[in-house]
């Protein structure tokens, strides 16, 4: 069974994580936020953290206009999407995941490294068609077989 798909993205500045997730409407849910690691570029040349420390339940329609408008260097980060309304709490592992109102899950390691679980099989393969046609690098299906994950953390 497909879990999730993991990908990488360019080690540089830019909207990367807005690209992988076009399928996918951001805007429709509230997301976790871990406050890991990751920066925006502001006038004069200036770095500041894209987000202030870990957040629970922040509007789909900031953080779609963060990760598609806005240029960023993202070294360490955990989102997870809820539906509007829902508890919002930091599901670890893949059966807490399955378990929760969590719809997808979205992590990044090491600047380029992305891997992305979603419970809707269709949204899966269009968030995995959408990475081979931006031309994102080793894009491949999280299986049962091949999930060596065991906390969905970047930590």
């Amino acid at each position: 069974m497909k879990r999730g798909i993991q990908l990488e993205i360019p080690n540089e500045w830019g909207s990367h994580l807005g690209e992988v997730l076009v399928p996918f409407n951001i805007s429709n849910f509230d997301w976790y936020i871990g406050g890991e690691e990751a920066y925006q570029d502001t006038e004069g040349g200036k770095f500041e953290p894209l987000f202030q420390g870990e957040i629970y339940g922040m509007k789909g329609q900031d953080l779609s206009e963060i990760l598609k408008s806005s240029r960023y260097y993202i070294i360490f980060a955990n989102f997870k999407a809820y539906p509007k309304g829902e508890i919002i709490e930091d599901v670890l592992t893949y059966e807490e995941f399955l378990k929760s109102q969590c719809q997808l899950v979205l992590i990044v390691i090491d600047s380029s490294y992305v891997t992305v679980y979603c419970k809707d099989n269709n949204m899966l393969d269009d968030l995995y068609l959408n990475a081979i046609r931006k031309g994102f690098e080793k894009v491949e299906y999280i299986t049962d077989e091949n999930d060596f994950r065991t906390r969905l953390s970047v930590w």
